[in-house]
């Protein structure tokens, strides 16, 4: 798609924005429910779009995507009429030498309100490991909020792009949401384009690029990127049942290549030839004596990322550490499960997201030490902790920033609509889910409503000394002052 075309794209969402088309909830809730049986009829060339890009197995894409995104739609039908109402804002009560007066003097008497207002139109440019939820998802948000909308899929999931382009336009309205398909000519030429909000989900790099597109407008973006996300695994736990949820949590999903998969863990030196050993044993059991046969395991999604995956583990460095696994099939672009110990913290596999089947083991002395350890780098999307031990996880949850964190189990935490999803620090910039999502594409105005009674004189100029006074007394919250002002203190000639 031409520069030409993108901008008639725009052009025509803007009209429709102005209209005021999308603002009724009428229209909000009919989108809605038009993905809602969208999810529900296509769910089959759903998985098989997913099944074409990332052969990925249809239980997994069920739970991971449809499932999720149906949830979403559902979750927003249900809060969106209170969420549009305008939020009034109660008159705070406080005590001044024990008599009860407004906390606002300043503006009494008046009502307050914030009034959830739509930004325009806004991009949504989505990521290839979750090809359809993290399209639709902010696509749901975007809608709840009564913004017009532009889908940019990514070109790296060819199939799913192309069910969006073609089921899309048959449930919602297609004058206010679009989807414009293709690669990087097609995305270079949207953000050429002035937008009321970007979303982004995929990698740090092209994050960058952009924020820096959309500081040329004053844009405001979201970003939803990654990091290396940790998991510390304590000896004070359940093992066996930590180390199936850890399994399911890194492998189960998508592979390895999922932003909030662990990318790697923390044990203590003590506790590691244990852990492995259980770990071993769970992924055999999982994914059999030959994983690359596995129908429960996603392929990787092309044969770039499966040549910078595989030269990760044929590094020399990092090739000796591996103690289970490392089998990969090219043809298929299939890797095994690949857990390694004590990987130098120099090499590229410690440095980067691994974004992988690929689970390095880091060992400390002390369980405690781990802290430290995850301090010292970027912050993380996704932390986790496995432990029995109620101190180590308050310390946890106190001293370690991320995105979000989970204690014993893993990803589980973004399937809670009332907790927001998004990364701090170079693992992201804002948060959606739930009625984060329609936060997420909404302002918040803020309206103050006035009559003409309540005059108060010292309001105005000129500023005796006793206009002075209950100026001041009223900025301190006096009672007494209220009184003299609405009573028209000090009074003055016409």
């Amino acid at each position: 798609m031409a520069e030409e075309e993108v901008a008639a794209v725009v052009g025509e969402l803007r009209g429709s924005f102005r209209s005021g088309r999308t603002r009724a909830a009428e229209w909000r809730a009919a989108q809605l429910r038009g993905i809602v049986r969208m999810v529900e009829e296509r769910e089959g060339d759903i998985s098989d779009a997913l099944h074409s890009d990332l052969a990925k197995p249809r239980m997994e894409s069920y739970l991971h995507e449809i499932s999720l995104a149906k949830a979403a739609c559902t979750f927003a039908l249900k809060g969106l009429k209170n969420w549009m109402k305008p939020e009034k804002m109660l008159i705070m009560l406080t005590f001044i030498n024990d008599v009860q007066v407004p906390a606002a003097l300043t503006t009494f008497p008046s009502t307050a309100q914030i009034v959830s207002e739509p930004l325009g139109v806004v991009l949504v440019i989505s990521a290839w490991n979750y090809p359809f939820l993290l399209s639709i998802d902010p696509v749901i948000g975007a809608i709840a909020a009564g913004n017009a909308v532009v889908l940019k899929p990514s070109e790296i999931a060819p199939a799913t792009s192309a069910l969006f382009a073609k089921l899309l336009p048959e449930y919602v309205d297609s004058s206010c949401i679009k989807v414009v398909e293709g690669g990087v000519p097609e995305t270079t030429a949207l953000l050429e384009q002035k937008w009321d909000k970007i979303f982004y989900t995929g990698s740090g790099n092209v994050g960058r690029i952009v924020m820096a597109a959309a500081a040329k407008h004053l844009t405001p973006v979201a970003l939803e990127l990654g990091g290396k996300c940790p998991a510390i695994v304590d000896s004070n736990t359940d093992l066996h049942v930590t180390m199936k949820r850890l399994a399911v949590g890194k492998w189960g999903c998508n592979n390895g290549q999922a932003c909030i998969a662990p990318d790697y863990v923390i044990t203590t030196k003590s506790f590691a030839p244990e852990l492995v050993d259980s770990l071993k044993r769970v992924l055999k059991r999982f994914y059999g004596e030959d994983p690359l046969q596995s129908e429960d395991l996603s392929r990787i999604v092309n044969s770039n990322h499966f040549r910078r995956l595989t030269n990760l583990i044929e590094d020399k460095k990092v090739a000796q550490k591996i103690v289970y696994g490392g089998q990969t099939d090219e043809k298929q672009l299939k890797i095994a499960p690949t857990v390694l110990l004590d990987v130098p913290l120099d090499t590229t596999l410690m440095a980067e997201e691994i974004f992988g089947p690929l689970l390095p083991i880091v060992t400390v002395d002390k369980i405690e030490d781990s802290i430290q350890f995850i301090n010292s780098r970027t912050k993380p999307l996704a932390a986790y902790l496995f432990t029995k031990d109620k101190k180590l996880q308050e310390e946890f949850v106190s001293n370690v920033p991320a995105g979000g964190m989970l204690v014993n189990d893993v990803a589980l935490h973004l399937a809670n609509p009332h907790l927001p999803f998004g990364g701090v620090g170079d693992s992201g910039i804002g948060s959606y889910h739930g009625k984060f999502s329609f936060d997420c594409f909404t302002h918040k105005k803020a309206v103050l409503i006035r009559g003409f009674g309540g005059e108060a004189t010292a309001r105005y100029p000129p500023y005796t000394i006793e206009k002075q006074k209950i100026l001041r007394g009223l900025i301190n919250g006096s009672f007494f002052a209220l009184i003299l002002a609405l009573l028209g203190f000090p009074k003055e000639r016409r």
